[in-house]
């Protein structure tokens, strides 16, 4: 009975291993057929995507929520946001430097002083940037690395 069940188990595992390498092999193939450009501008913008929603949830999302909708009239929403929407480069400089004053989004008035992070590279900002402009209902694409530090270079002459 023993000897039984573990060729059973033998054979579903046999079968599951040709399964798991035929997948493997159909993956390659379309991924040597396709444009291997388009697959790694996939796999840069997975890697901004994921690496900036946890450095959100780490920085932003206490007071931004993890949704991005803000926190009453304390912290403005990301989600839905007029403000992202029409002022991108201020965005990016407000993560680094943050803001004191009165900032109006959707209409509504925000005085809450937001700190910025210093602490944050460039990279760490495109990424970021990458992930709250590709969430809710936003659909920007990558920030490049490159971009995030152009921008940061002129914040102070804004």
């Amino acid at each position: 009975m023993l000897n039984r069940k573990m060729e059973v188990r033998g054979r579903k595992l046999a079968s599951s291993f040709k399964f798991q390498a035929s997948s493997l092999f159909i993956i390659i193939i379309l991924l040597s057929c396709s444009n291997s450009k388009n697959v790694e501008s996939e796999i840069k913008f997975q890697q901004y995507f994921v690496q900036g929603e946890q450095l959100y949830l780490k920085h932003c999302g206490n007071c931004h929520q993890s949704n991005g909708t803000g926190l009453g009239l304390v912290y403005p929403p990301l989600n839905k946001s007029d403000y992202m929407e029409n002022n991108f480069a201020q965005v990016l400089c407000l993560m680094k430097h943050g803001i004191k004053g009165e900032l109006t989004v959707n209409g509504k008035s925000y005085v809450q002083p937001m700190p910025g992070v210093q602490s944050l590279t460039d990279l760490e900002i495109a990424e970021i940037a990458t992930y709250i402009y590709n969430s809710w209902e936003h659909n920007r694409g990558i920030v490049e690395v490159t971009e995030a530090s152009q921008v940061l270079r002129n914040c102070n002459a804004e």
